[in-house]
């Protein structure tokens, strides 16, 4: 294990911001930053980020916490896992405690998953460079496609013995469980026979968004092998092959830097591009592309080039995904290749710098692209060319932005010679209809008591009011217990103290929430004013993530707002002790409503003189106490 030394040094020196923007393009907004949520498919966005804190909070999920809980969130790191990667990060040394014998048989399955499949990059890459078949078939083939030794290695390249149980019979050597390489699929078992899967082929490894190996993608080299020419890993609790792009780990931070990504179809495409110096490319290995895939881009660019193969049969094919990109909110070009050329080949045939020019030169917004490949399809034929025209506007009508609907269409009636009023009606009535079967899907068929009213319908809500203001209540301590106020004579006190003595009469009834109330009663009674970074930084998770909770707000008043419209919006900080008073007094007043309800019913139910007199003396106190609360809120008096 990790010794708490290294761990405090790794949360000392960690950032947020540094941490989350690996992943997410995050812009400033007041003191925080935000961004589309990484989680979600959302158009607005509802991710935020606070430095101050070292906290972010997705809004659309309820999701929070510090940068570990960010990369195991995102990546589905164990806790462990990103302790090492954010170690790496910071170059800090890792020291680890004197490991127990059976430590790594206790480590958990994911963990174990991750260190078989690097073990299992680890012997094909060894294999590529250190035995005679290796580097006689996997070493030559990877050169004979023109690449460098460094490209090799960057992507991990190697090269699977063409021997039934190579890998099988290393791996048992090192001490690695078959089950393990059966869960990874790095090992068949059929009937009574057990076998590597990757024989006898080059390796390409893919990583995920942290560089972790999750899957292989392997090539045979012979001319008369039977069955596909490229295999996969199946999929496994580390390995998704919609949620992955290859060439994702290694492209994503030119991706942010160049504002573009390039969209190929395969693993020797990704890595030619990238020794060509198009190194922000990726891949969606061979499959159609995905809504995961597409949101996966998303948290780096809003701009996609797609580079197509030059046969018209792929190309048709890709047409969908550059529907599925539009709707997903990309700006999206394209970059067609003459027939029979494809990125890998036609990078090699004109070099780097040629190849760059190439792409910049040739990169076609996709309106144009779609229009060039259905009309050159159509030729004269007035049908074919309607149908062309209805498959182009189908296009532009899933554009989610009215304004670049608007120009899109401008330029398609420029292209097409098409009357622009036309192709707005025809756009419209797509656009009604998608908004129909929206609001117009089956609604799911209730059980009968669905449509009777609750008995219980008022007192839940009333329990869910007071949970609201027990929440901004505690909400005013944890973020602010540890500042100073002015005492009753002037002297200075801590909130905490202040919001003791106000709230000493109320029980809490959030679970959660008392454990926070008791934890600061508790460190007061010692002396010791608990702050929200303790909370922030608490060993129970659940602690920890009502106070990420509490410690964050989704809105924030622009400070160039405020200046140019003159007007001085008081923040709660600036009245501390006001804030407290008023929240608490809100859920004493929600207290006392439930309170009457209650003894309204069992005054409804008393049968007895004694009982009904004993009720309404009650009711009297409590409706008292109500209109005094009242009309303290109502005129916004306050200690």
């Amino acid at each position: 294990m990790i010794k708490s030394q290294t761990i405090e040094e790794i949360k000392s020196r960690m950032d947020i911001y540094e941490v989350v923007s690996d992943f997410v393009a995050l812009k400033k907004s007041g003191s925080s930053y935000k961004a589309l949520s990484p989680f979600t498919n959302e158009k607005t966005p509802s991710f935020m980020v606070s430095p101050a804190k070292g906290i972010f909070k997705c809004f659309s999920t309820g999701k929070g916490g510090d940068a570990i809980t960010f990369l195991m969130e995102v990546d589905g790191l164990s806790y462990l896992e990103a302790l090492k990667y954010l170690a790496q990060k910071y170059a800090i040394a890792i020291e680890e405690d004197e490991a127990d014998p059976n430590y790594l048989a206790e480590q958990s399955i994911r963990e174990s998953l991750f260190i078989t499949l690097n073990f299992a990059k680890d012997h094909f890459v060894k294999n590529l460079w250190e035995t005679n078949e290796g580097k006689s078939i996997g070493l030559s083939y990877y050169k004979e496609r023109g690449f460098s030794e460094e490209t090799i290695r960057r992507f991990d390249l190697g090269y699977s013995l063409d021997q039934w149980q190579g890998l099988m019979d290393a791996a048992k050597s090192a001490g690695y469980k078959d089950e393990f390489l059966e869960q990874t699929g790095l090992k068949i078992v059929k009937e009574d026979k057990a076998y590597d899967r990757f024989r006898g082929r080059v390796v390409f490894p893919i990583h995920n968004i942290t560089g972790k190996v999750i899957a292989f993608g392997a090539r045979t080299l012979k001319s008369n092998e039977k069955g596909p020419k490229y295999i996969n890993s199946p999929e496994t609790e580390l390995y998704t092959k919609s949620k992955i792009l290859y060439g994702i780990f290694q492209a994503k931070n030119e991706i942010r830097n160049q504002e573009n990504c390039y969209l190929v179809e395969g693993y020797t495409d990704v890595v030619s591009l990238s020794q060509a110096g198009i190194t922000n490319v990726v891949a969606s290995s061979g499959t159609s592309l995905t809504e995961e895939q597409i949101k996966l881009i998303q948290r780096y660019t809003k701009n996609v080039t797609v580079l197509f193969d030059g046969d018209k049969a792929g190309i048709k094919a890709s047409m969908r995904g550059i529907d599925m990109m539009l709707t997903g909110g990309l700006n999206v070009k394209a970059v067609p290749f003459p027939e029979g050329e494809d990125p890998d080949s036609y990078s090699k045939k004109l070099g780097g710098m040629a190849f760059k020019e190439y792409l910049d030169d040739n990169a076609q917004d996709f309106i144009a692209f779609k229009t060039g490949v259905f009309l050159k399809d159509g030729g004269d034929d007035p049908i074919k060319k309607a149908e062309s025209i209805r498959e182009i506007v189908h296009s532009i009508s899933l554009i989610p932005d009215p304004i670049k609907r608007t120009v899109y269409i401008q330029e398609c009636s420029r292209l097409l010679h098409v009357d622009e009023g036309t192709l707005i009606s025809e756009t419209n009535k797509l656009l009604l209809k998608s908004s129909k079967e929206k609001w117009e899907a089956p609604m799911p068929e209730l059980p009968p008591e669905a449509y009777e009213p609750q008995q219980n319908e008022t007192n839940v809500s009333r329990d869910e009011i007071i949970q609201v203001q027990e929440r901004e209540s505690i909400r005013m301590l944890l973020n602010y217990g540890a500042e100073l106020i002015d005492g009753l004579e002037g002297d200075q006190m801590h909130l905490a103290d202040y919001f003791m003595s106000e709230s000493e009469d109320i029980t809490f009834e959030t679970p959660i929430y008392s454990q926070i109330l008791e934890i600061f009663k508790t460190n007061l009674a010692n002396g010791e004013v608990t702050s929200i970074k303790d909370f922030l930084d608490h060993n129970d998770p659940e602690i920890k993530r009502a106070a990420v909770d509490l410690s964050t707000d989704r809105y924030e008043i622009s400070a160039n707002w405020s200046e140019k419209f003159q007007i001085n919006v008081a923040h709660e900080s600036q009245t501390l002790k006001n804030s407290t008073y008023t929240n608490i007094l809100r859920l004493k007043f929600r207290i006392i409503q439930k309170m009457i309800a209650e003894n309204m019913e069992n005054l409804k139910s008393a049968s007895e003189e004694e009982q009904i007199n004993k009720f309404l003396s009650i009711q009297g106190d409590l409706k008292s106490m109500e209109m005094t609360i009242a009309k303290i809120l109502g005129n916004v008096t306050v200690k």
